[in-house]
């Protein structure tokens, strides 16, 4: 049994919306979920198996359960069940490799709030994380984020430039999204690589390049430029004053 505490976490001083659980045996997976969302400002517990999680759940406060299905002693479909059996009403993601319709099904009738397939991508983790949050009334009020005359809707997926509506790729979209959350920040080109094409992803890191110049089209980013490169290292995101 195996429980990591990672973040700015605190159960006496919750912010809502900010404190995750994960259930998670596969080590790969897990550790691409705790490093990206506690980068992304969430505190986060691992615990490796059912029972490890049902235990965290009485000793720490949490705004969501990201929930593996195949565990080592019980499946997410009965940790699923003692939870709500419980009467605890913490909002609850499964993950699955299976595919079946029937254990989608399955998982949403138990009390499930959202079903994931993998292999994922880091970005729709982040935008389901983001809705079921909301339908709890633990996260965020509004979706849009905005900064130097570009308006991005995380709910509609919908991208304004200066008034003028721009079709980006769910690809740039998640680019533009990653650098208008975070202005400043420098992002490697594997850092992004992972968030946005996912931990599966076995090409080369010269695609992000190819996708931020087509991104920086789009939205006319001329010089000097409001995603900066950072030679030798990855890009930033720099909005005007």
């Amino acid at each position: 049994m195996t429980r990591v505490k990672t973040g700015n976490f605190s159960s006496h001083n919750s912010i809502p919306g900010r404190h995750i659980l994960i259930i998670e045996d596969e080590p790969t997976i897990a550790e691409f979920l705790k490093t990206g969302l506690a980068y992304e400002g969430y505190g986060i517990v691992v615990a490796t198996d059912g029972k490890t999680g049902l235990e965290c759940l009485r000793s720490d406060a949490f705004d969501l359960i990201i929930l593996d299905i195949i565990l080592p002693d019980m499946d997410g479909f009965e940790v699923c069940r003692r939870i709500r059996t419980a009467g605890i009403e913490i909002p609850i993601l499964m993950l699955t490799a299976r595919k079946e319709i029937s254990d989608r099904v399955t998982g949403l009738d138990i009390g499930a709030d959202d079903y994931m397939t993998k292999p994922f991508s880091f970005d729709e983790l982040l935008a389901r994380i983001r809705a079921v949050l909301r339908r709890a009334g633990r996260g965020p009020d509004s979706p849009e984020l905005r900064a130097s005359g570009i308006v991005l809707n995380t709910d509609t997926r919908a991208v304004l430039v200066k008034g003028r509506s721009v079709h980006l790729t769910p690809t740039e979209f998640s680019l533009l999204e990653i650098f208008m959350q975070h202005p400043h920040r420098v992002f490697t080109r594997d850092t992004l690589l992972n968030r946005v094409w996912g931990y599966h992803y076995g090409g080369g890191t010269n695609i992000v390049d190819v996708h931020v110049s087509h991104l920086r089209d789009k939205i006319g980013d001329r010089p000097s430029r409001l995603i900066r490169t950072h030679y030798g290292i990855g890009y930033a995101f720099y909005p005007e004053d």
